[in-house]
């Protein structure tokens, strides 16, 4: 009985040379994160696809929502996403890379590929960001119904244009009624550029243009245009100008739209940046030869794991929130 005590208790996995699947207590941990953070994003592109799916006919269409390129102007349809999706790709090349170099003992390699690894995701956290500001600050302009519905405004040919290329505001001496500035309890939201008056009145001076809806013409593969008294009608039921998107407007369409975009992408982003934070900490154990004295890289190689599930998530993202 004692033998058979002692065979079992040897062949338990106590985190020391027992390896199964012949990987050692951290790699298996990193794993069991992996696994269970897969999972949480699983739950949200899931909850994604069921609100697109319910709202099929009036949700926001990505190539007209993510059009710009920094210091650039014109319309340039996920341009830019796909280089931040290239960068991240690629960063995981050179993390690869790294885990191979540290396998060949080779110090300097691995200190050069981390850091390239790391370069690669400050410049996908840097463009996420300034598309952050991009979507909140807004492209165009819109008038939000009672209803909530978005309505934009297009030119003869089908083109989206801006509020401020055809509107001339009124009130530019009306302030925000703030609390130290008006009642000492009360205080409103900041206030649009235009009013929904204004926008009217301007839009009557332009025959040529048209209001687009939030529904989707799916044989167009685009949004419904109305006719001139359509528009007009809409118009007259306009609740306010709203330009931008938070939590609260969406001037691109469905707010749940914009909702996911901040949920999702803020997610995977913080992932992104706390994955930066490891390499740097690995970068500079590498620097110092802590793995070269310990005989092993395999911290590099932990790292990488969460690397590459980072970039993998990003292609889920990207396939599902951009591209479908």
């Amino acid at each position: 009985m004692e033998a058979t005590a002692a065979a079992a208790k040897e062949l338990t996995w106590g985190g020391g040379k027992a390896k199964p699947f012949s990987a050692s207590y951290g790699k298996m941990m990193i794993w069991f994160f992996i696994m269970s953070d897969a999972l949480t994003f699983s739950g949200f592109i899931i909850a994604y696809g069921a609100m697109r799916f319910k709202f099929l006919e009036t949700w926001p269409i990505a190539d007209e929502v993510f059009t710009h390129i920094p210091f650039v102007h014109g319309n340039f349809p996920m341009l830019y996403v796909a280089f931040m999706t290239f960068v991240l790709i690629f960063s995981s090349v050179t993390m690869v890379l790294a885990v191979d170099a540290g396998h060949q003992m080779k110090k300097t390699k691995v200190a050069w590929y981390m850091f390239a690894t790391i370069i690669g995701g400050a410049i996908f956290v840097g463009s996420q960001a300034w598309e952050w500001k991009t979507f909140i600050n807004g492209s165009y302009g819109a008038v939000q119904m009672y209803d909530g519905k978005i309505i934009q405004f297009v030119d003869a040919s089908g083109h989206q244009v801006t509020l401020d290329s055809f509107v001339v505001t009124h009130h530019k001496d009306r302030e925000q009624h703030l609390a130290n500035n008006g009642l000492w309890y009360a205080e409103e939201a900041s206030l649009p550029i235009f009013t929904v008056a204004e926008v009217s009145e301007a839009f009557k001076r332009h025959p040529e243009l048209s209001v687009r809806t939030e529904k989707i013409n799916f044989d167009m593969k685009s949004k419904e245009i109305l006719s001139r008294d359509a528009s007009l009608k809409y118009l007259a039921e306009g609740k306010a100008v709203i330009t931008g998107a938070d939590l609260k407007v969406n001037e691109y369409g469905k707010n749940l739209f914009a909702n996911f975009f901040f949920f999702i992408t803020g997610f995977h982003g913080f992932h992104v940046f706390s994955g930066i934070v490891f390499n740097i900490i690995i970068f500079f154990n590498v620097i110092l030869g802590n793995y070269e004295r310990r005989g092993s890289y395999e911290m590099v190689e932990k790292v990488g794991l969460y690397w590459h599930f980072v970039d993998l998530v990003w292609v889920f993202v990207f396939t599902f929130f951009y591209l479908v």
